[in-house]
């Protein structure tokens, strides 16, 4: 999943699309499957492993998706349970439908995500497996990892299982139709207790010290031969769903670390210097940041419909860099088991249609339940799997931070000359008089030369010397 979620609209021939056109090029982006990948596919879409429970007609699932998705990983039901609530989440079962060693699953291994530009994505699976066969569509028969997790009252986990089983989607939302159901009354239960549930998961959070990111959707238009850029703040629904996915994460990192073997998804503590440039950024972006109020309190402030907050919380993101995977076996645990901003062990589970490592989660869980052996091609694949991780999640994060320079870029191209209000964010080590400013507004980061020693933290007035979306080049200097 991206960190950040830019969204541009215009033509294929405008500049701004050409250059994400010959960025993918550059970075060598497979966006073509082979066809010996696609004929195999084609022949797993007809011909899956179906599972034996079947679960189609006692459990009336739902999804909650952008309106646009068609790889839809999950769908859940919400119920109550005593006094408490029952959580049943379905995960697309890609295991059905990939053979091990074959060509699907070498190519799985290859791409290792789904890679999103902001004008199209580049899929982790061929369409006819990811947005077709094993897609959660409604109405569709299909093979599932299907969770039950039973809530007390106050939202904390009580029991766990997990099986696989055949599941149904009844109805797809998305995030504005559930959000006005829930708002107006008209939702049924199912979808009504995502809003009580999500509340209480998101009091838990507060209590362990966990940090959810609100980051809000970027967009870039063209208007009157310039872009424009706006923000869509998420809406409550999305950080709703949100802790559902989180709770079966958790739910999921708990099991592997009981039955000693898992990939767990860990991150340590922020380094000060992090931190502290974070500090740097709010001040340049007016955003109140008293030293006596911790980074989780500030964040549980911000309004992402503000435009100031939502370009900080997009700059938050970089304290995720540090996230890595960690692979455990035959109960010898890892040094570090949990994720700093979940507050809790966690692993990636609830997304295998997008990332490669989730399929891997989904059997260590299912074994750990029913209390077997893994499959043979599992521990096969563990030790090499962080490696391969973490080489898809530095190709996505470079995708991605060069997306956001091509975007900047593309909004500031006709403004070279103009002065703007900035502060310096950064310093580079080796060359004191170049770093990195962060422009109020438009909300932009750039290059920034001959700002001199002593100008870190410190706000100024710099001129746009060079705004270059082909090379994805932004260049300031002092005013």
């Amino acid at each position: 999943m991206p960190r950040r979620h830019i969204r541009v609209s215009g033509t294929p021939a405008a500049p701004l699309r050409a250059a994400l056109t010959a960025l993918r090029a550059e970075l060598d982006i497979p966006e073509d499957f082979p066809p010996e990948v696609l004929a195999e596919a084609e022949r797993s879409a007809r011909n899956p492993v179906l599972p034996a429970d079947d679960a189609t007609a006692d459990i009336p699932l739902f999804t909650i998706d952008p309106p646009t998705s068609t790889d839809l990983d999950q769908a859940m039901h919400l119920s109550r349970q005593g006094t408490g609530y029952r959580v049943r989440y379905a995960i697309a079962d890609v295991a059905a439908f990939v053979r091990p060693g074959g060509a699907v699953d070498a190519e799985a291994h290859r791409r290792v995500t789904t890679l999103y530009f902001p004008d199209t994505r580049v899929p982790l699976h061929p369409p006819v497996l990811s947005e077709g066969a094993a897609s959660l569509l409604p109405g569709q028969d299909r093979p599932a990892a299907l969770w039950t997790i039973d809530l007390d009252a106050e939202g904390r986990t009580v029991a766990v299982d997990v099986r696989r089983a055949l599941v149904r989607s009844r109805v797809r939302y998305d995030y504005a139709t559930a959000q006005r159901r829930i708002d107006d009354g008209t939702a049924e239960e199912p979808l009504a207790l995502l809003a009580e549930i999500g509340r209480l998961r998101e009091r838990q959070e507060v209590e362990r010290g966990g940090i959810s990111l609100n980051v809000p959707e970027q967009e870039i238009v063209p208007r009157d031969h310039a872009y424009e850029l706006a923000y869509r703040a998420p809406l409550p629904a999305d950080g709703w769903n949100a802790q559902i996915s989180l709770l079966t994460g958790m739910a999921a990192a708990d099991l592997m670390l009981a039955n000693g073997t898992g990939v767990l998804r860990t991150l340590p503590a922020a380094p000060d210097g992090a931190v502290a440039r974070l500090r740097r950024t709010a001040e340049a972006l007016h955003v109140d940041w008293p030293h006596h109020v911790s980074y989780a309190a500030l964040i549980r402030s911000l309004d992402p419909r503000d435009p100031r907050h939502a370009a900080f919380l997009q700059e938050c993101t970089t304290l995720l860099r540090g996230a890595g995977y960690t692979v455990f076996r035959d109960g010898t645990l890892p040094d570090i088991t949990t994720h700093s901003a979940v507050a809790a062990p966690y692993t990636h589970c609830t997304a295998p249609l997008r990332r490669l490592a989730d399929r891997y989660a989904t059997e260590l869980c299912l074994a750990a339940v029913a209390g077997e052996a893994l499959p043979d091609w599992v521990p096969a694949a563990l030790d090499a799997l962080p490696g391969e991780m973490t080489e898809g999640t530095r190709r996505a994060g470079a995708v991605e931070r060069a997306c956001v320079d091509i975007v900047e870029a593309a909004l500031l191209k006709d403004r070279v000359g103009e002065v703007f209000e900035g502060v310096v964010v950064d310093i580079e080590d080796r060359r004191p008089d170049t770093g990195t400013v962060q422009v109020e507004s438009p909300a932009v980061i750039g290059r920034i030369e001959g700002a001199g020693e002593g100008m870190l933290g410190r706000r100024l007035r710099v001129r746009l010397t060079q705004a270059d979306p082909a090379a994805r080049r932004v260049r300031f200097a002092p005013a």
